[in-house]
């Protein structure tokens, strides 16, 4: 390569660039209502990904959910009408800790009850199988055993 076609490769190389560059976030205009968005975010669910947070998540959904949180703040609703605000939409499914009351009992209670459910299949199995009696070697197998151990140590000895 000449120089001047490594200078004109330089140079549109660099022009290039701008192009590869992700686009800026805004910074918050209120960082204290930013703080409060994100706080209340992180105690909702995103319902496209149902294992993240709201403020974990990038679905559009959750942008949009958090866009409403943030309008909502800014109309003077407390963390806890948005809340319920969403629960009342959503369900409760929505909160990340859902409370503890008669409709989520089992969601609570079910991990404790299949856990005390394998211990106890697990105690009956093994309770069962110690009064099984364990089938002994007939005298027939006994005895080829013994010679089959007697030629072993012999051949072992040469």
């Amino acid at each position: 390569m000449t120089r001047d076609s490594l200078l004109v490769l330089t140079v549109m190389l660099s022009l290039g660039c701008p192009a590869w560059a992700g686009e800026a976030q805004p910074a918050a205009a209120d960082p204290a209502l930013e703080a409060r968005v994100t706080a209340v975010a992180t105690e909702l669910r995103c319902l496209v990904c149902q294992n993240q947070t709201l403020a974990d998540s990038n679905a559009p959904l959750a942008v949009d959910l958090r866009d409403q949180i943030r309008e909502q703040m800014r109309q003077g609703a407390s963390e806890r009408d948005i809340v319920d605000y969403m629960v009342a939409r959503y369900g409760d499914f929505v909160r990340y800790r859902p409370p503890f009351k008669a409709a989520t009992v089992l969601l609570w209670a079910g991990p404790a009850l299949l856990m005390l459910a394998g211990f106890a299949a697990l105690y009956y199995r093994l309770r069962r199988r110690r009064g099984e009696a364990q089938p002994g070697l007939s005298d027939e197998q006994r005895s080829r055993a013994q010679a089959l151990l007697a030629d072993g140590a012999e051949t072992g000895r040469k």
